[in-house]
């Protein structure tokens, strides 16, 4: 009897699964397309899994948001399509920059570091119109910016590449957060997890055709990023090495070691980009000398400059203000300050 109802209930749903494949077909789906497939359950992410496939994971990019309210999830998408429909197509003729800067951590050192460096970037490569800050809150209400998120950096870069003249044209990338040995880490307060690992990064970039880079990744152990990332048209500043931590986040802070030596100092002046992320290590490493009594480790903050980079660099610093800005905030060092 079990059989037989068995034989029936089969029967019933291939009949039903023809239908819906017949209706597909009717309504003009392509038979050369076929739907995303299911070919593995839930990714595997803790400890507990087998390390090879939170390996595999993780260089996946895997992102996760918790409980997420409707009415933030609206607000935010909002946010964001204001803020790439403001971004200006590119200029015919010249050689453009395009900036995006992104902070990943709802820590609000990140959202002040992150709002800087918007305006110290889009000055200094004169990227007014062509820049987008993607960032948490600064501290004193909720931001008014779209979140940095993993997703909404993917889809701002995928943007600036429909704009951008990607022959000519560069993408200049800012990220402030922390870091992991596997990539950046998205933390959202409780809300929002991921992982953007350099693989993932990688892929960004070349399905998006973006060739001309100018990355700054500050976070611990970014280092990771310079084997994956580097070639001839990218100039790659990291704030420490594969190994290592970077210092000074703390969230009640205006700047990281690395945001305070390099964005709030060495790009506000009128050097080349590569004295500049010289600058900013011995800076780094000038502080960091000052702690070494509390146990401060050198971070050391990586260089890779490739070969053609000059071919789209000359350019936007032949363009570049010739006066230096004044630092803003409390310096990265103040972390140093001891209660009287």
């Amino acid at each position: 009897m079990r059989n037989e109802l068995f034989r029936r209930l089969s029967a019933t749903a291939l009949i039903a699964v023809s239908g819906l494949a017949l209706a597909g077909s009717a309504t003009g789906q392509s038979a050369t397309y076929t739907a995303p497939q299911h070919t593995t359950g839930f990714p595997g992410l803790v400890g507990g899994e087998n390390q090879a496939e939170v390996a595999a994971s993780l260089a996946l990019g895997p992102e996760l948001e918790r409980d997420r309210s409707p009415k933030w999830l609206l607000e935010d998408q909002r946010k964001l399509d204001k803020s790439l429909a403001a971004l200006a197509p590119q200029k015919a003729g010249q050689v453009d920059a395009y900036v995006v800067v992104v902070g990943l951590d709802s820590d609000p050192i990140f959202g002040r570091e992150a709002r800087e460096a918007g305006k110290v970037l889009s000055r200094r490569y004169n990227a007014v119109g062509h820049t987008i800050v993607l960032a948490g809150t600064e501290g004193s209400g909720p931001s008014a910016l779209p979140n940095g998120s993993p997703r909404n950096l993917a889809i701002a870069l995928a943007r600036v590449a429909e704009l951008m003249d990607k022959q000519q044209d560069v993408l200049v990338l800012y990220t402030a957060g922390h870091g992991a040995k596997v990539g950046l880490a998205y933390h959202d307060g409780d809300d929002g997890f991921g992982i953007i690992p350099p693989e993932r990064m990688a892929r960004l970039f070349d399905e998006l055709g973006i060739k001309n880079r100018l990355l700054i990744l500050s976070a611990c152990f970014s280092g990771i990023f310079v084997p994956t990332l580097s070639n001839d048209t990218t100039a790659l500043f990291t704030a420490a090495s594969a190994e290592r931590t970077s210092f000074g986040c703390q969230s009640d802070k205006d700047w990281t070691f690395y945001g305070d030596a390099m964005i709030n100092n060495a790009l506000r002046q009128p050097v080349p980009l590569a004295k500049a992320g010289e600058d900013a290590r011995a800076l780094v490493s000038k502080w960091e000398a000052m702690g070494a009594n509390m146990g401060i480790i050198p971070s050391e903050p990586q260089i890779a400059i490739g070969s053609k980079v000059d071919v789209w660099l000359k350019p936007l610093e032949a363009r570049m203000p010739k006066t230096a800005t004044p630092t803003v905030g409390r310096a990265a060092i103040t972390i140093f300050d001891q209660p009287k």
